[in-house]
């Protein structure tokens, strides 16, 4: 009876002992600890230890889904030129083209720049961007032909009008033939229009550019075009249109030394370029890449070449030696290299300038010839050939490599010809260069074997 009474006590304290352990474990216990975790992000979640740096972050496991978003996105890296830009790929219109583009990142000399690869693509882009198409260019041939040997000649929607009237004659003024150009704005942010005009160069008829507005009141007069020099030739100017409605061509005469007009509309951009280039024109002319060339007023030299002037004015020249432009420059050292330098008035192409060094034949210059749209080209055709020869009615530039066993310490001779088949010609901005060895010339040695 003892044992039962000792085994029922043990039971009861036994009972009691447990319920006090769960009642003291369920009150250690946080109210919600018997909740399960939920990750509210739909993805499992990385636990973050506190360090000294920042407080705990719960941070998604899986980075890239984050980037939800329609558009990818490319990260341009940091550089000391600017900052860090995030920007979708497909954000520019001309990410949409079929052009493949090329990201630039952001360096200290220039900010990011998306470029098409395509550069000859970039007219079409911009003209399909803004939707309206880009205003052509207009040539105008305003050749004197008889009724029975003219067409009607097609132009462009932005002109409007082309007429010719001789003026009246005055007391004081000889009598001016006046074409006259009636011109419309094209749409788009267009204020400027190139001008070039083909005429025959004669002295006693120099044309002019005049400008009119709507009122009839002069705005703009060019000057006489072209130097006098008697061939054919071109000369161009750029007209601010803001306003002007007309433009007119006066001529002295009747008329007949005028050829043709070629008009195109300017456009702007930003332009880099070297200090070094700062006196060359940095604005290009329709078909040529060539700017025109300028002859400095005093010798000049870089990296070991010298730059002499000869003459910078104009000179007509013929084919034979009595016709030439003459010439002389001393030098005190024998050279490396000698190249001699000039522009060319009407040359027939095929018919290049004759170089004579010191009573010697040294050979034909070489023309740096423009596109072949460019209306400068004039045909030829003589009895009994079929082949047509061309003419350059303007200016184009000359040279030829001088044999340096040709030249000589002391004073030398140049005389410069028009080509065999041209007639008559004209050369400007004569000049030479001399390159000799320097410091820092770059050569090799080359060992016989």
């Amino acid at each position: 009876m003892v044992f039962r009474v000792l085994a029922c006590a043990v039971m009861i304290g036994a009972a009691f002992l447990v319920r006090a352990q769960e009642a003291l474990h369920h009150t250690l216990l946080p109210p919600n600890s018997g909740r399960p975790a939920v990750s509210r992000s739909g993805q499992p979640t990385v636990e973050i230890p506190t360090y000294q740096g920042g407080p705990t972050i719960e941070t998604p496991t899986d980075q890239h889904p984050v980037a939800r978003s329609s558009q990818p996105t490319v990260e341009i890296p940091t550089y000391q030129g600017g900052p860090t830009i995030e920007t979708p790929t497909d954000q520019h219109p001309v990410a949409r083209s079929s052009q493949p583009t090329v990201e630039t990142p952001t360096y200290q000399r220039g900010p990011a720049i998306e470029t098409p690869t395509d550069q000859g693509k970039l007219t079409i882009e911009a003209q399909s961007k803004s939707g309206v198409a880009l205003p052509q260019s207009a040539w105008l041939d305003l050749r004197q032909n008889a009724a029975a040997n003219s067409n009607t000649q097609s132009a462009p929607d932005w002109v409007e009008a082309l007429a010719m009237t001789p003026a009246p004659s005055t007391s004081s003024a000889a009598g001016k033939t006046v074409f006259r150009i009636r011109t419309a704005h094209p749409p788009g942010d267009y204020q400027v229009l190139f001008f070039r005009l083909l005429f025959d160069d004669k002295a006693e008829a120099r044309p002019e550019v005049v400008a009119w507005d709507e009122s009839g009141t002069q705005v703009l007069r060019s000057g006489e075009l072209g130097s006098g020099v008697g061939l054919p030739s071109s000369d161009s100017v750029m007209i601010p249109m803001n306003g002007i409605s007309t433009l007119d061509i006066e001529v002295p005469g009747d008329g007949k030394t005028i050829r043709g007009a070629y008009l195109d509309w300017m456009t702007s951009s930003d332009v880099v370029h070297p200090l070094s280039a700062e006196h060359r024109d940095v604005i290009r002319e329709p078909f040529s890449l060539m700017p025109p060339l300028h002859s400095p007023a005093q010798d000049t030299e870089q990296f070991g070449t010298v730059t002499a002037t000869l003459a910078a004015e104009t000179i007509r020249i013929g084919p034979s030696l009595q016709q030439g432009a003459a010439f002389q420059f001393g030098m005190e050292a024998q050279p490396l290299l000698a190249l001699l330098t000039f522009e060319v008035a009407s040359p027939r192409i095929d018919s290049p300038p004759e170089v004579y060094v010191n009573g010697e034949d040294v050979g034909a210059a070489t023309l740096t010839l423009p596109e072949l749209a460019d209306p400068a080209y004039r045909g030829e055709m003589e009895s009994l050939l079929k082949e047509m020869h061309f003419q350059y009615t303007g200016w184009l530039r000359g040279q030829k490599l001088i044999p340096v066993s040709n030249l000589k310490v002391g004073t030398n001779d140049v005389i410069i010809l028009s080509g065999s088949a041209t007639s008559t010609s004209a050369i400007r901005g004569t000049q030479v260069q001399l390159k000799y060895l320097w410091e820092k010339s770059d050569y090799l040695l080359q060992t016989n074997h």
